[in-house]
């Protein structure tokens, strides 16, 4: 496993990191708890060292699993959690309540400090000049010694925009994929200002692995997508399967798009398996020819840039 600078950060990340929001997850029909804990185990093994959780998922349950998996390992690894969206369900972006989300993220993860702390797709005033007291709060636990970086996770290239503007953050998490490229606009602006960026849903909720088709059927946080939008889906990811070299999985393929640029700091794509995530780490081994990452920036340009899919 590479690894790579978080931005201006400090901190070194794994070129693949792993997002646990699904790892004995209700919500995507996981609750496999020893099963969990053995992929975190494995993708330190296999050399990941980047790790992304939230207080919301599972109810703060996805906090205190990853504290339990990694136990002696913390020091070897980098944590990122969140803050808007609590484990009780509800949604907070007051000042005030950042400090009490945040030790409490501390006692479930059982560490007493974590490497990055994003605001968790806040609203977008809060990142175009009204945030002002909580990105001054955000400095205050990096001076207390609570997190060492922190951010905003985000989905869009008007926020990413608004971020690189308006705030001093050294992170950002953003949706970027085959599918979803409007943010890559920015990229090098965030490059410019020191920015890491971490990269979610790098595998469009799985459609770009390959495994869905127009008429798969989806329940919990899957059940979203219209059959009109299924069935687009379908079709473009028959599309990209045109574009990506003999020998190489769809989902090492789209992997590799996102690594295939420089100012990327690491993708974050969930497991709920050992094979998933042996798999996910695999695809680092390889990069795609400068040729078909051109092209596959051209696929989106030419069908998706004007008519974009929604998450």
């Amino acid at each position: 496993m590479k690894n790579r600078s978080l931005g201006a950060t400090g901190i070194t990340v794994s070129e693949i990191g792993l997002g646990t929001w699904p790892l004995a997850n209700p919500v995507w029909g996981s609750q496999d708890r020893e099963q969990a804990v053995q992929v975190i185990q494995q993708a330190v093994a296999a050399g990941c060292r980047f790790f992304d959780t939230a207080p919301g998922y599972s109810d703060g349950q996805n906090e205190a699993l990853l504290g339990e998996a990694l136990g002696p390992l913390r020091a070897q690894v980098s944590i990122c959690t969140k803050f808007g969206h609590n484990a009780e369900g509800t949604s907070n972006f007051e000042p005030g309540a950042l400090r009490p989300s945040l030790e409490a993220s501390l006692r479930r993860l059982q560490t007493e400090w974590v490497d990055v702390c994003l605001l968790h797709n806040p609203p977008f005033e809060l990142l175009n000049g009204a945030g002002v007291s909580l990105f001054e709060e955000l400095e205050h636990l990096k001076a207390d010694g609570k997190l060492r970086a922190y951010g905003v996770s985000l989905d869009s290239l008007e926020e990413l925009e608004a971020v690189i503007e308006n705030t001093r953050c050294g992170v950002v998490e953003v949706l970027f994929n085959v599918f979803h490229q409007g943010p890559l606009a920015a990229f090098r602006r965030a490059q410019a200002r020191g920015i890491g960026l971490i990269v979610k849903v790098p595998l469009d909720s799985g459609w770009l692995s390959g495994k869905y088709r127009a008429d798969s059927r989806f329940s919990g946080v899957r059940d979203r997508w219209s059959p009109k939008i299924k069935a687009r889906r379908a079709a473009l990811v028959e599309q990209f399967a045109t574009l990506v070299p003999a020998g190489t999985s769809l989902s090492h393929a789209a992997l590799q798009y996102v690594l295939a640029q420089p100012e990327v700091s690491t993708v974050i794509p969930g497991a709920k398996t050992v094979a998933q995530v042996q798999d996910n780490i695999a695809a680092g081994s390889a990069r795609l020819p400068a040729d078909v990452v051109c092209a596959i920036h051209a696929f989106w340009q030419r069908e998706l840039k004007s008519d974009p899919l929604p998450w």
